[in-house]
Formats: C-alpha cells, sequence, structure tokens
C-alpha cells in the first residue's frame, strides 16, 4: 500500500514537463515541510522538543522567514534559542583550556556542540524521511511498468545531483538488458538535456545582438531559469517561489 501512494507523487512529478523530476518531487516535498514547520505542529510538544534540538540550516530558515505565520517562527525561534542558552551555558561552565601541543587539532567540547548544531535541521530531516522512497520507487516503476518506462525516456532528463543518484539507484536494483537499458537511457536524457540547453543559451544569447532583433524567442526565453535546474538543482514550484538546495 505504502509504495503506491509513493507512485502518485512520483507520476505527477514526470507528468510535470519539468527540467528535473526528481527536483519537483524534491522541492514538493519540501514545501510539505516547510508549512508543516509552521503549520498548527508548531503547537505541539512533541515538534518543539525536535525544533528545539535541530534547529534549522541556514537555506531553510530563510524560507520560513518570508512566510506568513510570523508568530509561529517567534515561538520556535524563542524556544530554540533559550534551549541554546542553556546548553551554551551549560558547556560553558567547563574548563576551556588552550590546545596542548600534542593535540592541537583536537577541539573543545563546545566548539563540538556548536558545529554540530550548524548541521542539524528539521526541515532536512523531514525531507529525508520520504526523498529515498521517490528514488527506489522512480526505478521500481521503471522495472515494472512499461507505461512509465516510456514517460521516463521521454522526460527532459534531470539535474546533475539527481542524474548520480537515478544511476546508483539503478546500479542496486537492476542487472543485465535492463540495467544496461536503464544505464544507457538515463545517461542519454542527461547528456540529450545539457545539449538543449546549450543550443537554448545560445539562441538566448544571439537575441542581444542587433541582427537577431526581429527573430524568433524560440524556446529560449527561459533557458537560464531551466539551466539552473540541471547546474544546481534551483527549482520554481508551482506557487511560483524559485528555492534553491
Amino acid at each position: 500500500m505504502a509504495e503506491k501512494l509513493y507512485t502518485i507523487p512520483v507520476n505527477d512529478a514526470f507528468d510535470a514537463d519539468s527540467e528535473c523530476p526528481v527536483c519537483y518531487l524534491y522541492r514538493k516535498l519540501e514545501k510539505d515541510a516547510l508549512e508543516f514547520t509552521l503549520g498548527p505542529s508548531y503547537m505541539e510538544d512533541d515538534v518543539r522538543m525536535e525544533t528545539d534540538d535541530k534547529g534549522f540550516c541556514t537555506p531553510h530558515l530563510r524560507m520560513l522567514l518570508p512566510m506568513k505565520n510570523r508568530l509561529g517562527l517567534s515561538l520556535i525561534l524563542k524556544t530554540h534559542i533559550d534551549a541554546d542558552l542553556r546548553k551554551a551555558s551549560a558547556l560553558s561552565k567547563k574548563t576551556i583550556k588552550p590546545a596542548s601541543i600534542l593535540k592541537k587539532q583536537e577541539k573543545s567540547e563546545l566548539a563540538l556542540w556548536t558545529e554540530k548544531e550548524a548541521e542539524t535541521c528539521f526541515v532536512c530531516d523531514r525531507i529525508a524521511i520520504t526523498f529515498p522512497h521517490y528514488l527506489d520507487t522512480i526505478v521500481k516503476l521503471y522495472k515494472k511498468d512499461e507505461a512509465f518506462r516510456s514517460k521516463y525516456e521521454t522526460s527532459k532528463g534531470f539535474c546533475r545531483t539527481h542524474f548520480g543518484m537515478l544511476i546508483e539507484a539503478g546500479r542496486r536494483e537492476f542487472s543485465g538488458d535492463l540495467f544496461k537499458r536503464f544505464t544507457d537511457e538515463t545517461i542519454r536524457l542527461y547528456t540529450d538535456g545539457l545539449k538543449r540547453l546549450s543550443e537554448d543559451l545560445d539562441w538566448f544569447q544571439n537575441k542581444f545582438d542587433y541582427r537577431y532583433k526581429d527573430a524568433p524567442w524560440k524556446d529560449s526565453k527561459d533557458a537560464i531559469e531551466r539551466a539552473v535546474v540541471k547546474t544546481n538543482s534551483v527549482y520554481e514550484l508551482p506557487d511560483g517561489r524559485n528555492q534553491t538546495a
């Protein structure tokens, strides 16, 4: 049953005609996680305990800032800061000594805590629960569903990051002729997508030359936006918000 539930968003993503259906899936998960963070959940004790402990990475905190629930964000930040204050106060009471000659690279407990805090994120962790299931679902659908396989092989390809992830997912799932087909098709989709975008960017640049002033734009008007999906997984959600991994 769970697998069937994952097939719905995967098929929706491949129907969306995007430069990277996997980016589409990731951004939708991200959007849902951000909305969950500032939805009614922020009043629940177990959720607040998690946000207090993990905090947020810089990109996701930036995404939370312009969202509408300013009161909710202030409550989350207040209890997170109070938790930081307790930890910092406890650690600062311990004696912090200069690094010894033999242990110059050894970090203090306080420094290790601040580094750990910078690496945790409540939103990232929520995404990480589901995202691997989407990758598994893609390769399993490719293996079992001829209609999806056709949809996959006629897509616009993938961004660089998810291209690599799909190749690895295929290595784990396939063997023999199906492995070769999946690998060959995924590489073709990626390289064809790059060639197509390179041509679109060339034509976009030509349009700034007076000789091409009256020529049609062809498919180049949004070439920059589509190119940053391919190179850096920047994807615009259906609600129009540009988000970067």
